[in-house]
């Protein structure tokens, strides 16, 4: 397994860009204004500054507190304030005052809820549309707890891509993610895949560096191609905090392009695979790779 032993400090390849300047600002008062919350800021996504510079974000719906307590996150553990019924029509309007042409949506883990939010995400995506109806809206979702019903409602709704990742190998879902389980999360796949007949393309991505071989990786990859998801994330994990699950590795630049290399080979078409790869990172280049792959298709 090649790898490199964490230091205290970063290797050279993995770099955070830094931007400041008027448009990130259009959009931290804008989330200030609306009272919205982003995964950006929750998990300390080493890619806010860029993204917001960019005039992007991923809104986190239903809070910022989380009834899980996977030992990578950042996110808060806590027990959940009850549903803000506005918030849906606010991230419409906060995607409307940007401009974008891809909308990113995701959310804590509401195990206390009847329906464990999924019909929160439905109305977020009808009032997305209503707004910004030629716009590509991503969902990244919890696992439902497996429950078909609720994965129905939220691809009812019509997102452009359904997002839920797998996170890590088969060995150290136990640990890392808690209450998550491995084969579970590859059936939510398969079942949003299927109740929307296949309108809706899926997603899934993997962190590395939390003590999986390049052998596990491998088997994510192929685990997630039979599951029919589309497009797939690598990225390098980076503990949030100290009390967070352990780095074990960084993982050298040419591994990624190595997995990546492998993803394309058994079928994958849109692939993002580098250390600062997140799972909504340039969420919308990604969407458009896979467009075009089936636009291609239905060509010849």
């Amino acid at each position: 397994m090649e790898c490199d032993v964490p230091t205290n400090r970063l290797p050279e390849w993995i770099r955070v860009k830094v931007h400041a300047g008027t448009r990130r600002q259009d959009v931290e008062e804008d989330l200030k204004e609306l009272k919205l919350n982003t995964v950006c800021e929750e998990a300390k996504c080493p890619n806010l500054a860029e993204c917001w510079h960019q005039h992007t974000a991923t809104y986190m719906l239903m809070g910022n507190d989380c009834t899980r307590a996977c030992r990578f996150c950042a996110i808060g553990y806590d027990k959940p304030k009850p549903l803000d019924e506005g918030e849906p029509g606010r991230v419409a309007e906060a995607a409307a005052r940007a401009g974008l042409e891809y909308v990113v949506i995701t959310s804590v883990a509401r195990d206390d809820l009847p329906d464990e939010g999924a019909g929160h995400f439905a109305e977020t995506i009808r009032e997305v549309r209503k707004r910004l109806p030629s716009a590509g809206i991503e969902i990244l979702t919890p696992d439902f707890n497996g429950k078909r019903d609720l994965i129905q409602v939220t691809v009812d709704a019509m997102p452009t891509v359904f997002n839920h990742n797998l996170e890590t190998c088969e060995r150290l879902t136990p640990p890392v993610r808690g209450r998550a389980k491995y084969h579970r999360s590859l059936q939510v796949l398969k079942d949003a895949k299927e109740l929307s007949g296949g309108k809706v393309l899926t997603k899934s991505g993997i962190m590395v560096g939390l003590g999986e071989t390049d052998e596990e990786v491998i088997q994510c990859i192929d685990d997630l191609y039979a599951a029919g998801v589309d497009i797939l994330t690598i990225g390098q994990y980076l503990p949030p905090s100290r009390k967070h699950w352990k780095l074990k590795r960084y993982v050298r630049p040419e591994k990624f392009d190595e997995w990546a290399v492998y993803a394309e080979s058994i079928g994958f078409k849109a692939v993002a695979s580098s250390p600062m790869v997140r799972s909504s990172y340039k969420a919308g280049e990604l969407v458009n790779a896979k467009l075009e792959e089936q636009q291609e298709e239905g060509k010849s």
